[in-house]
C-alpha cells in the first residue's frame, strides 16, 4: 500500500536538506536518514502548516541502480518498504523528514517484507522517531 500524499517527501530540496542536515542510522538492508522537526526552519511549501505543530512526518525512499539494474526489482523493493512504512505510520512522531536508502544487500537476500518491517522498526527506534520519542 502506498503512503498517503501528505506523508511523502517529494521535492529535491527536501531530500537535499535531509542529506545535508540530518543524521543517519545503519541497518543490514537499509540506511535511515532523519531530520528532526524544527520550528525555525520550515520549508516554504509548509508555510501554511507552520502554525500547526502536528505537521505529518514525510518519508522518501531512495533505491539506486547499484541495488539492481532491473527496474522491476527496484520497484518491488520500494513497494515492500512502502508497505512496511504504512504499517508503522501511526506510531511515528510528527514533523520528521525521513529518507530510507536501500542497500544492495536487500536485493541479494530475497528478503520478505516482514524482515523489512523489523529492520525499519529498529532503525526508527534508534533514531527516536518511533514510539513517542521526540
Amino acid at each position: 500500500m502506498a503512503l498517503p500524499k501528505a506523508n511523502r517527501l517529494k521535492s529535491r530540496q527536501d531530500f537535499q536538506a535531509v542529506f545535508r542536515e540530518g543524521f543517519r542510522r545503519h541497518g543490514s538492508y537499509m540506511t535511515l536518514r532523519a531530520l528532526r522537526p524544527s520550528l525555525s526552519k520550515i520549508p516554504s511549501q509548509d508555510a501554511a502548516v507552520s502554525n500547526n505543530t502536528h505537521c505529518p512526518t514525510r518519508i522518501g525512499i531512495s533505491i539506486s541502480t547499484k541495488v539492481s539494474k532491473r527496474a522491476v526489482v527496484r520497484n518491488k523493493l520500494k513497494r515492500q518498504i512502502s508497505a512496511a512504512l504504512y504499517k508503522l505510520l501511526p506510531d511515528l512522531s510528527s514533523g520528521w523528514r525521513l529518507v530510507v536508502i536501500v542497500k544492495p544487500t536487500a536485493a541479494e537476500c530475497k528478503c520478505i517484507s516482514q524482515q523489512f518491517l523489523q529492520e525499519l522498526e529498529q532503525l526508527l527506534v534508534k533514531a527516536e522517531v518511533l514510539n513517542g520519542h521526540s
